[in-house]
């Protein structure tokens, strides 16, 4: 047997492992909260369950989605489909601003009112394409009508509230009653966020890109085409950059903002609101393929080289070269140059997220052996850094740019089992080569586009 079938029977079995044994046997059923309904938030290292428990509308949705996903992917395992289900009266009877409609970013864990994070009663385009991306797959396990005039509602909030019909793209910030807001109105946010408030940005377009595509898979709609296909061309052809990253945050026209020309002290001020997320970058690429797919989009192949540049690029500059993983961060300085780390830390969504593309693209491109290899190094490089093999689940970040995080949250409310959950499932199913699985659909269809 040849080295290569050895390396993929191993860390099909191992990938397997993880994802059973080491993150849904911890996590479920633990997370549910069976008193007040949802899931918990706030998990300490060793799975013991604190006081405080605020429930975000992004984490609660990610746990409705991958638990639905999980249903579908371990055979028999209906557990799995009511405990997604268990997370839907909380998002409609508490989450669901029932006067103004959308969905609140943050609840207490009773589902009151919350000032967490300052965002109070606030609501964010992000947190409510998740709540689509939830139910949309959780109406794909079910088939439960309530489900999809569910996930319809919103949509139709968010084309109402959300959408510029000037300029394109979605407007991110938004007060209870559904008017966006700006540095410019008389409402001011004292949200952690609101430094990026006056802007639109990358993330929660990919966000709602990566909804519309899981909506349209359940719900033909003519208007939910339009969007979704519009939205795919907005972040090919314009938040990516020529060199083949994402520009993180624009104007309200899509002009890009950049602080390249500012001082080193304010340059750094704003590192969230500019700098290459090599993460977001290759997830994006992803996520593109995903939705040209889904749209049915023949011959694509300007959203297939786009998105194999964002790979390439996140390979040739964000890799690290001594013990692999990708940095989380870096930055053009000078028109020209090449890209530099400015963020040498690893955190873990960003590791998972590079397993799935490079799994990805090896099978696209067979015939590079880059993405093939790199992979094998990225899984070295999670069981080393990442896995917590006492304990289960992954560390926020690699222990070796982060070693504090051995004893950090295993949850939080930007941390669940998404990204995790999603990679691990996808890898297994292209290890297997199971014709049925949808992402091997997928890489049939690209695979033939980048042949012809």
């Amino acid at each position: 047997m040849s080295e290569w079938k050895i390396n993929v029977s191993t860390i099909h079995e191992e990938m397997h492992n993880e994802l059973i044994r080491g993150i849904v046997h911890n996590w479920y059923p633990l997370v549910i909260d069976e008193e007040y309904g949802g899931y918990f938030t706030n998990i300490t290292h060793d799975w013991k369950l604190p006081a405080e428990q605020e429930k975000m509308i992004v984490s609660q949705s990610r746990h409705i989605w991958t638990l639905s996903k999980l249903s579908e992917f371990i055979e028999g395992q209906s557990d799995y489909k009511q405990m997604a289900q268990h997370g839907v009266p909380f998002l409609r009877n508490k989450m669901w601003d029932e006067k103004y409609g959308g969905f609140y970013q943050i609840r207490s864990r009773e589902g009151g009112y919350s000032d967490a994070m300052g965002w109070r009663e606030e609501k964010r385009a992000y947190g409510n394409a998740f709540a689509i991306y939830a139910l949309a797959a959780l109406y794909e396990r079910t088939n439960d009508p309530s489900i999809l005039e569910f996930a319809q509602m919103l949509f139709r909030w968010i084309e109402s509230h959300s959408y510029d019909p000037i300029h394109k793209g979605y407007f991110q910030f938004f007060t209870r009653d559904g008017q966006p807001f700006d540095t410019q109105s008389e409402y001011k946010s004292v949200a952690f966020d609101s430094n990026e408030v006056g802007f639109k940005d990358q993330n929660s377009s990919i966000h709602l890109l990566e909804a519309f595509t899981e909506l349209y898979h359940v719900w033909k709609d003519p208007l939910v085409r339009t969007r979704l296909q519009s939205l795919l061309e907005l972040i090919r052809d314009t938040i990516v950059t020529d060199q083949g990253y994402l520009q993180l945050f624009f104007y309200p026209d899509w002009r890009p903002l950049s602080y390249r020309q500012s001082s080193k002290e304010e340059r750094e001020k704003n590192f969230g609101l500019d700098h290459v997320s090599f993460g977001h970058d290759y997830e994006t690429a992803f996520l593109m393929l995903e939705a040209s797919f889904a749209l049915g989009i023949e011959s694509d192949i300007r959203t297939l080289t786009i998105a194999k540049k964002m790979l390439d690029h996140a390979m040739t500059y964000g890799w690290d070269k001594s013990v692999g993983g990708f940095f989380d961060g870096g930055y053009y300085f000078e028109r020209g140059k090449d890209c530099t780390i400015i963020k040498e830390t690893k955190n873990w969504w960003a590791q998972a997220e590079g397993l799935n593309a490079l799994l990805l693209f090896s099978k696209i491109f067979p015939e590079d052996p880059r993405y093939f290899e790199y992979f094998l190094k990225q899984w070295d490089y999670v069981k080393t850094y990442l896995i917590d093999s006492e304990k289960g689940d992954w560390f926020e970040g690699g222990l070796d740019k982060e070693p504090h995080y051995r004893t950090g949250k295993k949850s939080h409310m930007w941390k669940c089992t998404y990204h995790t959950g999603r990679a691990l499932m996808n890898c297994y199913s292209m290890l297997q080569d199971d014709s049925a699985k949808e992402i091997n659909k997928l890489i049939v269809h690209w695979r033939d586009v980048a042949n012809n």
